[in-house]
C-alpha cells in the first residue's frame, strides 16, 4: 500500500469513528436531559446575601424545587461587580445543574465597563428568563439627611455641590446598575461624590443605615423595608414612572429638574445557564419559572416589594440582553466609568 492509500484509509476510519462516537454519544446527553434533575440543582447569585439578586433568587428556588422534585439550592459568590460568580457558572459543565441569576450588571453593563472580563456575557450562557425588572431607588440615612436639611432630589443636589467630593456614594459593587444610576446622576446632576464598591446591597445597606455613607440608588425590593421602617429616606425612584411599590415618592425626573429629564436606570434580573445546556432543559425550566411568577400569590409577594415580575421566553430574553448591553454601553460611555 502506498502512502496516499494508507492516508485515505486512516482519514476515511478517523471520520468513521467521530461518527460512531457522535452517534453513541447522542442518546446519552438525550437521557440526561430527559432524566434532568437527577441531584440537587445550584442557583449561583453572584452578590452577597441581602440584595435584590438574592431575594430573587430565594423567592424562586423553592417554587422550582416543587416543580422538579429535586432542591434548588442558592449559593452567593460575591465579587467584581458580579463577575465572579458570573464567571463561575460560565465556566461550569452545560448540564443544567449550575444555573445564574444573572443581572443587568453582569449582563447588560460589565462588558462595556471592564476592561477584561473572563467571559462573554451574551456568548458564553444560554438565557433562560427574565424574572423580574425593578426600578432603583435613591435612598439617604434618613437622620443624616434631617440634619442636613435633605427633603427632596433638589435638597441633595445643593448640598452636594456646597461640599463638592465629601458626599459617600455607596453601591454594591462597580458596574452593577446601582453604580451606574449613580454616575448617571452625578452627569447629569453636576454633581461629584466618591463612590465605594460594596460586595452586595446587604453591606452597603449596613453602611448607609450605620451613617458611614450618605446616598445610595439601590434596588427597591432590598430597601423597602428600611424605607418602611424610617431607617432610610426614598428621594426618587430612578426609573421613567413612579413604583406602584412607592407611588408618592417621585421619579429622579420628576425631583430633579431640567437637568435631570430622561433620567432611566432601572434594574433586571434572570435566569441563565452555561452555553450548551441541553434546550430542551433550558425550556422546561423556563415554562415552571413562568408558572411560578404568574401566580396570584408570587406576583403580590414581588409587586409588593416593587419588582415586576416576567417569566420571557429563552428567545426573548436573548433579544433583551442584546438591547440592554447597546443601551448601557451608550450610559458608561457617557459616564466615563470604566474597571480595570
Amino acid at each position: 500500500m502506498n502512502n496516499k492509500s494508507f492516508l485515505r484509509g486512516a482519514s476515511f476510519i478517523a471520520t468513521a469513528i467521530a461518527a460512531l462516537s457522535t452517534f453513541m454519544a447522542a442518546p446519552s446527553a438525550w437521557a440526561q436531559s430527559a432524566n434532568w434533575p437527577a441531584k440537587p440543582v445550584k442557583i449561583v447569585v453572584p452578590f452577597a446575601p441581602g440584595g435584590t439578586t438574592d431575594i430573587l433568587a430565594r423567592a424562586m428556588a423553592p417554587e422550582l424545587s416543587k416543580a422538579f422534585g429535586q432542591p434548588f439550592v442558592v449559593e452567593n459568590r460575591a465579587g467584581a461587580g458580579g463577575n465572579i460568580g458570573a464567571d463561575i457558572v460560565a465556566k461550569s459543565t452545560p448540564d443544567g445543574y449550575t444555573l445564574l441569576m444573572g443581572t443587568v450588571g453582569t449582563h447588560g453593563i460589565n462588558k462595556s465597563l471592564y476592561t477584561k472580563m473572563a467571559f462573554d456575557p451574551q456568548k458564553d450562557f444560554a438565557p433562560i428568563t427574565l424574572v423580574a425588572g425593578v426600578p432603583n431607588v435613591m435612598v439617604v440615612n434618613t437622620e443624616k439627611a434631617k440634619a442636613a436639611g435633605i427633603n427632596n432630589v433638589t435638597d441633595f443636589i445643593r448640598a452636594a455641590k456646597a461640599k463638592p467630593g465629601t458626599f459617600n456614594m455607596a453601591s454594591s459593587g462597580n458596574g452593577t446598575s446601582i453604580h451606574l444610576a449613580g454616575e448617571l446622576f452625578k452627569t447629569m446632576s453636576g454633581t461629584y461624590m466618591t463612590h465605594f464598591p460594596y460586595s452586595g446591597s446587604g453591606p452597603a445597606l449596613l453602611a448607609l443605615v450605620g451613617g458611614d455613607m450618605d446616598v445610595m440608588f439601590d434596588n427597591l425590593p432590598s430597601s423597602m423595608a428600611l424605607i418602611k421602617s424610617g431607617k432610610l429616606k426614598a428621594l426618587a425612584v430612578t426609573s421613567s414612572e413612579r413604583s406602584a411599590a412607592l407611588p408618592d415618592v417621585p421619579t429622579v425626573e420628576q425631583a430633579g429638574g431640567p437637568a435631570l429629564k430622561g433620567y432611566d436606570a432601572s434594574s433586571w434580573f434572570g435566569l441563565l445557564a452555561p452555553a450548551g445546556t441541553p434546550p430542551d432543559i433550558v425550556n422546561r425550566i423556563q415554562q415552571e419559572a413562568s408558572k411560578a411568577l404568574g401566580t396570584p400569590a408570587m406576583k403580590e409577594k414581588l409587586l409588593a416589594q416593587g419588582a415586576i415580575p416576567s417569566g420571557s421566553t429563552p428567545a426573548q430574553f436573548t433579544a433583551f440582553i442584546n438591547a440592554e448591553h447597546k443601551k448601557w454601553a451608550q450610559v458608561v460611555k457617557a459616564s466615563g466609568a470604566k474597571v480595570d
